[in-house]
């Protein structure tokens, strides 16, 4: 396997369950595990799996975009999403604005857009970002997007579930605040993790390797899930597909 698709195949499975996955423009990743989620259900003839990429003709149920996609999202008819972001802190804020004091910010980013409505009304958000260092996973954001925990009282329905990079899969407790280290990608350790995290987390008693794929998975993956992926992601499919390629050659 590539690391790439053992990303993918541990997002899928994170997202085991869902009926209706909504994936941003942008995250060729997040969008190939829930294809792969699809195409599982549908090759065992269990309930079909719903899936909205924004920016995408084939796979997408919305005709106005983001406005169809917060209205879904408020009446409760979208289980997972993901988010990322330029800072992500060990109480599951993120920050898509920029570094630095804002308004002030030396390094501007996109902006938060609808992350903040998002975190609190999708039941499972999973938090993305492939590099893992201390300059992304940080002890505390400069700028809170979209907040990983609210007050007592405040009504919140969705919120974090887990943070995946390219070393290792987090579980979020809500309760305490904090991410708990579960798997470890091959070739990490557990010290080598906490170097290139900025943020204190726990680590689960039965922390261990991130299971790898099944061939059933692979398949799905390097077949119908591959194909899929050219129509919104043409440049991310071709690279893939290159780097599997690349591994069946070596």
């Amino acid at each position: 396997m590539t690391p790439r698709e053992l990303l993918i195949v541990t997002i899928a499975t994170l997202l085991d369950g869902a009926r209706h996955v909504a994936v941003g423009a942008s995250s060729p990743i997040p969008a190939a595990a829930a294809m792969l989620l699809r195409a599982r259900k549908e090759k065992a003839g269990q309930a079909p799996v719903r899936l909205s990429i924004l920016g995408s003709v084939k796979h997408n149920l919305f005709t106005n975009g983001s406005v169809e996609l917060f209205d879904c999202a408020g009446q409760g008819r979208i289980d997972a999403f993901f988010l990322g972001g330029g800072q992500i802190d060990g109480q599951a804020n993120i920050n898509l604005v920029g570094t630095g004091d804002y308004p002030t910010s030396s390094v501007r980013w996109p902006g938060s857009f609808g992350s903040a409505y998002l975190y609190f009304v999708v039941p499972k958000v999973i938090l993305f970002r492939e590099e893992h260092s201390p300059r992304v996973l940080v002890d505390k954001v400069d700028f809170i997007s979209a907040p990983g925990v609210s007050d007592p009282g405040v009504y919140r329905k969705g919120g974090p579930y887990a943070l995946l990079t390219s070393k290792a899969l987090f579980m979020f407790d809500a309760e305490r605040a904090r991410f708990r280290l579960v798997h470890m990608h091959p070739g990490q350790a557990l010290a080598d993790i906490q170097a290139a995290t900025g943020f204190t987390f726990d680590v689960d008693p039965a922390v261990s390797e991130t299971p790898p794929p099944d061939e059933a998975a692979l398949a799905l993956l390097r077949g119908r899930v591959l194909e899929e992926l050219h129509e919104t992601y043409p440049d991310f499919a071709a690279q893939l597909g290159k780097e599997i390629s690349a591994l069946a050659s070596a």
